[in-house]
């Protein structure tokens, strides 16, 4: 299927992928298999109920949120609206998705409320502070200088959701990603504009924040649905990091600038796409599996960490030998002690506990390599079956 094609019924059997459908919000979702997508990025109508033009002190008038696809009739039409494009978005989200929905203080509460009463469990609110906002010209109020995100589980009970932690931390310098997060509004040449020069979309969201939210809480090859596309800053981010698209957009001029704006857009290689992993996302490879797939084989030695015996600065390491089944025997005596890479480092330093994955070295060469380098060799190849 094209980009920005209808759906017929047959086709609407199966996810269109990386695809732009046309059309109302809801009938498109309506169609749509249930539990077939990963996450799904909403940045919905702020219904802001702008009275008149908003003006600067010169007098000229800023280029706000004034198009039909923004304006409700009253606050009930616009929870009605809320509540259906949510329950669709429940629907097809898989038992280990999760949704992400932005706001400004005229809708992310009622949104909030509205996610929570149909079951959706939040994980996190994100406060995105604007480096750059634009100023309150009335003098009248505070600077609205953040939106917020809501972060949420389909269901309250929900396991195997996917956050990148290791990843957020590593993006943060090493230090956990806070749910403050400083980006500036979308400017630049990352602005799309029309033909006579105005921005295209007045609420067109950062490629940065887009980054943050899919690297965080998405993997390579997983499904995104936005029902509400937009210029498609959210297929444009999908593409790059390895991501497919569901993308909705009633808007025919906005879908065919998202259209020509993804299709220029360059998909990261499979080494750029990895990211930092913590201990609980990675594949569990016990040792054995190190034996068993040749990487180490039976009778080989594994060599601790060098240490000093004697004033002359002569240098020993203790030494053990790798049997079948993966267990380790410490030295050469008969009765020498036996076990795991983990019990035998701890019995060689007589500590009650050692991370044997980084204590034992094997020989390459002429260097030797800690054994947790071949771990992590075997868990990449795993993680290509």
């Amino acid at each position: 299927m094209t980009h920005g094609a209808v759906m017929t019924k047959k086709q609407a059997q199966t996810l269109p992928l990386d695809t732009i459908i046309e059309g109302d919000c809801l009938e498109a979702l309506a169609r749509l298999p249930s539990a077939s997508v990963d996450l799904v990025f909403a940045d919905p109508p702020y219904n802001l109920q702008l009275k008149g033009d908003l003006t600067r002190p010169d007098a000229s008038r800023v280029d706000a949120v004034t198009d039909d696809w923004d304006k409700f009739d009253s606050f009930a039409a616009y929870d009605a609206f809320t509540r259906a494009w949510l329950n669709e978005a429940r629907r097809v989200l898989k038992p280990t998705g999760t949704l992400w929905v932005i706001g400004s203080y005229h809708n992310i509460f009622r949104v909030g409320t509205a996610l929570q009463d149909i079951g959706f469990w939040v994980l996190n609110d994100i406060i995105w502070r604007k480096a750059n906002p634009m100023p309150n010209f009335k003098g009248t109020r505070f600077t609205n200088a953040h939106e917020t995100l809501i972060w949420a589980a389909r269901d309250e009970d929900a396991t195997g959701y996917t956050f990148n932690y290791r990843a957020m931390k590593t993006l943060n310098d090493d230090l956990q990603m806070r749910s403050d997060w400083v980006l500036p509004i979308c400017s630049g040449g990352e602005r799309l504009k029309s033909e006579a020069g105005d921005k295209l979309h007045p609420t067109q969201k950062p490629e940065s924040l887009l980054h943050r939210v899919l690297l965080a809480s998405s993997n390579p090859g997983d499904v995104v649905l936005d029902p509400f596309f937009g210029t498609g800053t959210t297929g444009a981010m999908a593409k790059r990091l390895g991501r497919h698209f569901v993308g909705i957009e009633a808007e025919a001029e906005y879908a065919a600038a998202a259209r020509k704006r993804i299709a220029a857009e360059t998909v990261l290689d499979d080494t750029s796409l990895k990211v930092t992993q913590s201990a609980k996302q990675q594949k569990r490879v016990p040792f054995g599996a190190l034996v068993e797939t040749g990487m180490l084989k039976p009778g080989a030695q594994l060599f601790g960490p060098a240490r000093r015996v004697n004033a002359r600065k002569v240098q020993e390491r203790i030494k053990a030998r790798i049997r079948a089944d993966g267990s380790l025997k410490l030295g050469s005596a008969k009765d020498a002690p036996t076990g795991s890479i983990h019990k035998i480092g701890a019995t060689a330093q007589g500590l009650e506990a050692c991370n044997g994955w980084t204590y034992w070295h094997y020989k390459d060469g002429d260097k030797l390599l800690p054994i947790d380098t071949l771990r992590n060799s075997l868990r990449d190849k795993l993680r290509d079956v």
